[in-house]
């Protein structure tokens, strides 16, 4: 089991990055090397069924139990900040690697200055991820809906003209599942990390007590992490470290890396 890794910039501060669904590490936080190279030396990792990661397994077979545990990950992230002989880090994550940027904050918080999650994933579970991954049956209904989406399709069209589902975020979910292997990798990144779910307020407890600083980064129109849901975290952190940018989902790396460069 290992994760790829691009190395970007060259600053003296070490900054582990993850990115979000669909991505890989370089196409994520380039700019954040355009934009902070001069301050962070970026470890920007492929998450698993990504780029050039293959799966938890370590191979690019799939099944049910290829999941990511807590002690996984950090026996993991252990090694890599030996090898690389980090002492002190940053950390963030973007979507779907909110997620990982999570469950490294919660193991190494004695080892962070700085955790940065933009519209990250893992601060509320939506409850379809609960159901959809941590019960075999309905595992099951999942991986057929990713073989044959035309009945998620259709419920998704006649939830949008109820108005019980925006118009963005069916948009959304059409473009992230449009093709088979796209719809493969989303099944199989979110059935791997089905155990990783996070008391967010004992977190947050936790990295206050470590010195940790949180910096939280939301889009005023992404459909996908809507700001309003992660008040669990936001009404925790200091006004100075809580941004709605004027962004959707796929803007907001950049627009992020551009508020910490005046922030520097």
């Amino acid at each position: 089991m290992k994760l790829h890794y691009d190395c970007l910039g060259h600053g003296p501060n070490v900054l582990l990055a993850f990115h979000g669904v669909g991505q890989t590490g370089r196409r994520c936080y380039e700019p954040f090397a355009r934009h902070l190279g001069h301050y962070y030396t970026i470890y920007a990792f492929d998450l698993f069924h990504h780029g050039q990661s293959k799966g938890v397994s370590g191979s690019d077979d799939f099944s049910d139990a290829d999941v990511l545990t807590r002690a996984l990950w950090k026996d993991l992230i252990q090694k890599f900040i030996k090898e690389k002989n980090i002492v002190r880090f940053d950390v963030v994550g973007f979507s779907l690697g909110g997620r990982y940027a999570l469950a490294t904050a919660e193991a190494f918080s004695e080892h962070l200055e700085r955790l940065i999650l933009i519209a990250p994933d893992g601060v509320v579970d939506h409850p379809l991820f609960g159901i959809a991954t941590r019960f075999a049956p309905t595992r099951g209904l999942y991986r057929r809906l990713s073989d044959n989406p035309q009945p998620l399709f259709a419920a998704a069209d006649l939830a949008q003209r109820a108005r019980i589902l925006p118009e963005k975020m069916v948009s959304f979910v059409r473009y992230a599942m449009g093709t088979a292997e796209q719809r493969r990798r989303i099944y199989r990144s979110w059935v791997s990390l089905r155990e990783l779910s996070f008391n967010i307020a004992k977190l947050h407890a936790q990295l206050k007590r470590n010195g940790v600083e949180v910096w939280l980064f939301v889009g005023k129109y992404d459909p996908v992490i809507v700001p309003a849901k992660l008040k669990l975290l936001s009404e925790r952190l200091p006004e100075k470290h809580f941004f709605v940018l004027e962004s959707g989902h796929g803007g907001l790396v950049e627009r992020a890396a551009l508020v910490m460069k005046q922030k520097e």
